[in-house]
């Protein structure tokens, strides 16, 4: 069995001005070692860091502040134990000098080694993530605004299951050390997990499924989309979800992990499609001899020049159906450009067409004759 600690004094009546003095005289020491060890630490640190620590002072912030904490808790108990017993106030711990020795000797140097790894892991955790955070900001090319959110969100995600991780398991040593039982609390968090996983699965696997989404920049506000067969614009992306708008402004929420398929129409460039039926007497070369002029002439005005990159490209005849002769061509535009070309370029297209005399195809089913009354 554990022995129980006891905290008491073992004069009946101790002189209470001197173990004030006492006390006072190992705060102030451990202060100073305090200090100093923390100066020691934010010097090193600035020397490893260089311009980084300017930019990100948490990285030096938080590594003084538990330096400092734990220099000055070490120093005052080591120092005020002495001090007291030296004015005849000797502490009781419920343990002999000899097993408070070995105490520490043993579980107390272990202890000191598990949280000084977990600490350097946590560091280690901090770093890179900083380092994602660069390189999934550094890596895109969209506005700054929405790259640093992107990564920041990665970023977070990450450190703060990773530091819940080794927060944990160090706790979990830390009280194996003092001789806390936790196999009953591991029991109990195992049970609470199995109940948690069934409970929240879909939440587990749309958060793995946005975090991959976010993480490989599949798509990004602002970008045409289809996603599950409807279509619209991407409004937010966030861990969790997708907001998608349509056409006529209804809202579509999409959780990450139903997210079967999706179409990015605005993902480097976009082309507008333009296809024109002929009747079947009309000279296609004529028409896109035509198609190519127009075409040209939209690419020379700078309203228009800035979101085409290349030239019109035709790709030929299609086929042939109900006597009419169907011509495909596209153009290569900018992301979320290429509706607004391709109605400036059908407007034109339908102008140059009349002027040369050229008829458009009629639907087979307009063609037919009204019954005479």
């Amino acid at each position: 069995m554990t022995t129980p600690v006891a905290f008491s004094l073992l004069d009946n009546q101790p002189d209470w001005t001197e173990v004030a003095l006492v006390i006072g005289i190992a705060f102030v020491f451990a202060s100073i070692v305090a200090t100093v060890l923390a100066r020691l630490v934010r010097s090193l640190l600035k020397a490893i860091y260089g311009e980084t620590a300017q930019a990100s002072p948490r990285l030096i912030r938080r590594p003084v502040f538990v330096t400092r904490l734990i220099a000055f808790l070490l120093t005052f108990f080591v120092s005020v134990v002495p001090l007291l017993d030296a004015i005849g106030e000797r502490l009781d711990f419920g343990l002999g000098r000899r097993e408070a020795a070995r105490w520490v000797i043993a579980s107390g140097l272990r202890i000191a080694v598990i949280v000084t790894i977990a600490w350097l892991m946590l560091r280690v955790v901090t770093s890179s993530v900083n380092r994602l955070e660069q390189e999934v900001a550094r890596r895109h090319t969209d506005a700054v605004d929405e790259r640093l959110k992107r990564a920041q969100t990665l970023g977070a995600l990450v450190q703060n299951t990773a530091n819940a991780v080794v927060i944990s398991i160090a706790l979990l040593m830390v009280l194996n050390e003092l001789n806390i039982n936790v196999l009953p609390m591991l029991t109990g968090a195992g049970i609470a997990g199995v109940a948690l996983g069934f409970g929240a699965q879909w939440l587990v696997r749309d958060l793995i499924a946005g975090f991959f989404l976010i993480l490989e920049d599949q798509v990004r506000v602002g970008d045409s989309v289809v996603i599950n067969g409807q279509g619209g614009t991407v409004e937010a992306v966030n861990l969790r979800t997708i907001v998608l708008r349509d056409v006529e402004g209804a809202v579509h929420v999409f959780p990450n992990g139903a997210v079967t398929t999706l179409a990015n129409k605005t993902r480097d460039y976009s082309f507008a499609v333009v296809d024109l039926a002929l009747d079947f007497g009309e000279d296609s070369d004529r028409v896109i001899r035509i198609v190519r002029e127009t075409a040209d002439a939209l690419q020379a005005e700078p309203t228009f020049a800035s979101a085409i990159q290349e030239p019109l490209e035709v790709l030929g005849i299609e086929g042939f159906r109900d006597g009419q002769t169907l011509i495909r061509a596209r153009m290569k535009t900018v992301p979320q450009r290429q509706a607004e070309v391709g109605r400036e370029l059908r407007r034109r297209l339908r102008i140059a067409l009349d002027g040369a005399g050229i008829s458009l195809a009629v639907p087979p089913f307009s063609r037919v004759s009204k019954p005479q009354k």
